[in-house]
């Protein structure tokens, strides 16, 4: 269990000590995808989702929820980011979600980026359930990070 960090010696849960690490410039890129039916995908577009306007929110809701990844994850560290970035893409058959977080400091922000991406698709399934109950997320993964000890790495 020694390449797993977030275990101890026994294999009980812990969080990993970053208090002798160096801090440093890092970022992380997510990315993600929600399908739906064309019906959904055009109200969505042309702005007549009862609720509201569906990329303007799911691009704030992943914002906050980047800022608020530890209260999520449990293992997870506060970061103070220094930016977080969501881009929506509206695509042929639904939208494609990539963020970018960054910050100053002793660990990654790959969860952040990941939290992003998953809380503005869940947002947008949110939004547009009562066109589509069948829209489905998938492909949420990491696509590159860099800094820290481990340098960088891309998908």
């Amino acid at each position: 269990m020694s390449g797993l960090t977030h275990l101890d010696a026994e294999g009980h849960a812990r969080m990993v000590d970053v208090g002798n690490k160096a801090v440093t410039a890092r970022q992380a890129t997510a990315t993600g995808r929600i399908t739906m039916s064309d019906e959904a995908l055009a109200a969505i577009r042309d702005g007549l989702v009862k609720k509201g306007d569906v990329l303007a929110v799911a691009r704030v809701a992943g914002i906050m929820a980047a800022k608020r990844t530890s209260d999520l994850v449990p293992l997870c560290h506060p970061l103070p980011l220094t930016r977080v970035v969501l881009d929506l893409t509206i695509e042929a058959d639904g939208i494609a979600a990539t963020a970018t977080c960054a910050t100053d400091g002793k660990t990654g922000v790959e969860m952040e980026a990941l939290t992003a991406v998953s809380v503005a698709l869940l947002t947008v399934y949110d939004m547009a359930k009562a066109l589509d109950r069948g829209m489905v997320i998938d492909g949420v993964r990491l696509l590159a990070k860099s800094g820290g000890k481990s340098g960088d790495w891309q998908a």
